[in-house]
């Protein structure tokens, strides 16, 4: 959040019981906190925003929890919500209007201005907007598809309301989302990756599309860790995270798709490159093209292969022991001490 957005939720905060009344007019307060059906202001009781701190300062005023999703916020979400606002530039306009705080003078450079749909700024945007997936339906999700291993998932955000448009000719949606920061290697973000999700967390959305990309991703790719000499990279999100929770200290890279894939750029002090590749023929004619790619450069190039149709499934099928198993004969015997928990290089 940048520091005027901060500033403004801080102000907000300050004053969190009129600014519930104001944009939540349908709930009503109850000791310290506003109760509310959600932050689109339907009357119920599943929302509660905490409009003063408890004792000790534990548990900041203006943030809400919504015990229904499990989703949560600042007061700034409030505001777009209840006011269905698009651009975070207009919530902050009509925060500062609430405040009676000056507006950007006219004709003066504004905070946000206008961002082609799909460029990598507004890839930036989207993933500056969204929060970290702990507690979200986004953890849900990956916890359904059997991946428990969350830990350091900077890349990974959550968006409880991602606009989805389902073609030209039909009104825009919005979905809870799982959204993912497609960077460089040297950590800049270029693009964004989005999941919608059902609202129950344990699938995706039932709509025609629910994965789509944005910004620039060619060459790039969803990080997991920093790479130094060794890097696991393949395509699916959920296939390297699968791989994680067999080798939680290699880093890993999701390129998205097979021939993002094939095309994606290789950090310069990489020696040893894994390919995790599905186990039907187009994965392993890309696993083919970037190993030639790899080993071109001089880099050592290792394809990880999938008992089933990807380590997703066999994660899910098999288990994770079952996963490090396998996984310990496809490693370089170097890496199989170093990144293979150190009962299983041991035992198996």
């Amino acid at each position: 959040m940048s520091a005027q957005a901060s500033d403004l939720a801080r102000r907000l905060a300050e004053r969190a019981e009129f600014v519930c009344r104001h944009y939540l007019s349908n709930g009503r307060r109850v000791g310290r906190y506003w109760i509310v059906g959600d932050i689109h202001n339907t009357r119920g009781r599943s929302t509660f925003v905490r409009l003063r701190p408890h004792h000790g300062g534990k548990g900041a005023a203006g943030k809400w929890t919504d015990a229904a999703t499990a989703e949560h916020g600042d007061l700034l979400d409030v505001i777009r919500e209840s006011c269905g606002l698009v651009e975070f530039r207009d919530v902050l306009a009509e925060a500062r209007r609430f405040l009676s705080l000056p507006q950007p003078e006219a004709g003066s450079k504004s905070p946000l201005p206008p961002v082609p749909i799909g460029s990598p700024e507004s890839a930036r945007r989207l993933f500056a907007m969204s929060k970290p997936i702990d507690g979200t339906l986004a953890e849900t999700y990956l916890r359904t598809r059997g991946i428990l291993d969350l830990h350091e998932l900077t890349s990974l955000r959550f968006h409880p309301r991602c606009y989805y448009r389902p073609d030209d000719d039909l009104p825009t949606e919005t979905w809870p989302a799982l959204i993912a920061a497609v960077t460089t290697f040297d950590g800049v973000i270029t693009g964004a990756h989005r999941t919608w999700l059902d609202p129950s967390g344990r699938s995706k959305a039932p709509i025609d599309t629910p994965r789509r990309a944005m910004g620039l991703l060619l060459g790039n790719a969803v990080r997991f860790g920093r790479a130094h000499d060794v890097l696991a990279a393949g395509e699916g999100i959920e296939t390297l995270l699968s791989l994680r929770c067999a080798l939680p200290t290699l880093p890993m890279a999701s390129a998205l798709s097979a021939s993002h894939l094939a095309a994606m750029l290789l950090p310069p002090r990489l020696r040893r490159l894994y390919i995790a590749h599905d186990a039907d023929a187009a994965g392993k004619a890309v696993a083919t093209a970037l190993a030639q790619r790899a080993e071109g450069a001089g880099i050592e190039a290792i394809p990880l292969s999938p008992r089933l149709g990807d380590f997703n499934e066999d994660l899910r099928t098999c288990g994770v022991d079952e996963l490090r198993a396998a996984l310990r004969i496809q490693l370089a015997p170097a890496d199989v001490v170093r990144f293979l928990p150190s009962a299983v290089a041991i035992t198996a």
